[in-house]
């Protein structure tokens, strides 16, 4: 057995030898924590990491007449002891020594009050009247105390806190027919204890609405008016959104006016001519003057053929030679663009009457 423990043990005594010959004094060479728990329960709880393979003892005593003695409740952590847990009934005086072996590394005397963490509030209840609710729970039995109930909606991002030095705090501005959530917590009082306290722990959630627990506020009821302005301001987002787009485009018009294609409006340009509009012009009034050409001739053939046919169908009894008749035919010529005066034919007799010109040959008339 001592040659397993040997080399541990050395090692712890070189670690204590290194310690005060560094200068640094034993009440600060060591991390510790304490925590008073209700005045039920004290632990403390030191940070060996720095000193691995060292197995630490607690000795500690709560009257100055009383002798050390040793933590019977250890807390380990790998092995290794990390804390204590000792039992108490009130505030006292903690003398404490923190040990390996026979060296000390660590002697205080502390109040355990100021290191106090109060118990979390139990028992909530709650009375609603007119748009307040009041919560009451049972007070602990010490003072210099705050006790803080916060609440808060389904709609609410923050919890909302309101504070007391008895357990009876009222809440108001409250609508009964939401769901809310409540929680509980004690705080002690700087004047009273100290910075080095603790609060306590949340006290389980609860849910109320319209006076009565409820299991939960996961079911998000929407109020009538809820939908109504939602409904509104979604109505509005959309008409504005179609608004800004018919407005930009009009802009867009303005700024930015449409050019016509000229595909539509000069065929064959882009097609046979490649966009030259020269080329493409000369071939257009080629074309234009054509047609209008053997129209023009189409016209003076339909009519030739009408004044065929009617001279052959009547024989007018005019002179050809007549001056009236010369006349008409003059007037014909320059009237009707097909038609060019007429010159009657060589070798042939013509007559004149009542301004229509006829030629006679052997067996038949025409009318110029």
């Amino acid at each position: 057995m001592r040659c397993v423990f040997l080399p541990w043990v050395t090692a712890a005594v070189l670690l204590l030898g290194h310690l005060r010959a560094s200068g640094e004094t034993r009440p600060g060479a060591l991390p510790l924590q304490i925590i008073n728990f209700n005045f039920e329960t004290v632990q403390v709880t030191w940070n060996a990491t720095e000193y691995s393979g060292a197995n630490w003892t607690f000795f500690y005593k709560l009257r100055d007449n009383e002798d050390y003695r040793e933590c019977s409740n250890y807390t380990l952590r790998q092995g290794s002891t990390t804390g204590c847990i000792l039992a108490v009934e009130k505030d006292e005086l903690l003398y404490f020594s923190i040990r390996h072996g026979t060296d000390s590394l660590l002697d205080k005397t502390q109040w355990i009050s100021s290191y106090l963490k109060p118990r979390s509030p139990r028992g909530l209840t709650f009375q609603w009247r007119q748009g307040a609710v009041t919560v009451t729970c049972s007070d602990l039995r010490y003072r210099g105390l705050l006790y803080e109930i916060q609440h808060k909606t389904t709609f609410d991002a923050e919890w909302q806190s309101n504070e007391a030095k008895t357990c009876n705090v009222t809440l108001s501005d409250l609508d009964a027919e939401k769901c809310y959530f409540f929680r509980a917590r004690v705080k002690t009082l700087e004047s009273s204890y100290g910075p080095d306290t603790y609060p306590s722990d949340w006290s389980q959630v609860m849910h109320q609405q319209q006076g009565k627990l409820r299991d939960s506020c996961q079911d998000k009821r929407l109020s009538p008016n809820f939908l109504l302005i939602t409904g509104m301001i979604v109505f509005l987002t959309v008409s504005l959104l179609f608004l800004s787009l018919w407005k930009l485009q009009r802009i867009k018009k303005v700024l930015m006016p449409s050019v016509p294609d000229p595909k539509s409006t000069f065929s064959g340009l882009f097609e046979s001519h490649q966009g030259n509009f020269q080329e493409w012009i000369k071939d257009t009034q080629n074309v234009t003057h054509l047609n209008k050409t053997e129209e023009r001739e189409q016209a003076c053939i339909l009519e030739e053929a009408v004044v065929v046919q009617l001279a052959e169908a009547e024989r007018p009894k005019t002179m050809p030679n007549s001056p009236m008749g010369l006349q008409m035919g003059e007037e014909e010529a320059a009237g009707d663009p097909c038609r060019l005066p007429r010159q009657p034919p060589q070798g042939r007799q013509v007559a004149s009457l009542q301004g229509f010109t006829f030629v006679m040959s052997d067996n038949s008339y025409m009318m110029l």
